[in-house]
């Protein structure tokens, strides 16, 4: 973006001093500037999507409406795998440290709306002590994260 030199109009005379023809210029080129920036919009945009997958679980099917999304904070996600392993966003937690862990997050929170996305082959014992420690850790509202497009059971399959 550096200063160039500009030569000084002198109206066709060579006379004079030979330095004083040279004046620094004190305009910035900007080009160089915007064309970094739009590259770095369109990388975050790309991007941006695809930050917001998470822990890849196999998530229950269900013909139930989703919740409805008006909310100022990011929501809170807990994620049980298959393997075992309880993940606050994407935060490995041990079971002995959760409720702890949601109690010191629910303090900073103005929301006591939580996720929980479970894997469709833990057992529901597990699934239950899970939802246990949100209620205890200070989360009331637990939803849960299905995928759309699961039987209906008003509708007669055909």
């Amino acid at each position: 973006m550096g200063a160039g030199v500009r030569h000084k109009q002198t109206g066709g005379r060579r006379r004079g001093n030979r330095s004083s023809r040279h004046v620094a210029m004190s305009e910035i080129n900007v080009t160089p500037f915007v064309d970094v920036m739009l590259v770095l919009l369109i990388v975050f945009m790309v991007s941006a999507p695809l930050m917001t997958v998470g822990v890849p679980i196999e998530l229950p099917e269900t013909a139930a409406e989703p919740l409805p999304g008006e909310q100022d904070e990011e929501p809170l996600a807990v994620t049980m795998t298959d393997d075992g392993r309880v993940l606050i966003q994407t935060t490995e937690v041990a079971m002995d440290e959760l409720v702890t862990r949601l109690q010191a997050i629910a303090g900073e929170r103005d929301s006591n709306q939580i996720f929980l996305r479970a894997d469709g082959n833990i057992p529901y014992e597990n699934v239950m002590q899970v939802m246990g420690a949100l209620n205890a850790g200070g989360f009331r509202e637990i939803g849960l994260v299905t995928d759309a497009g699961g039987p209906s059971l008003t509708e007669p399959e055909g």
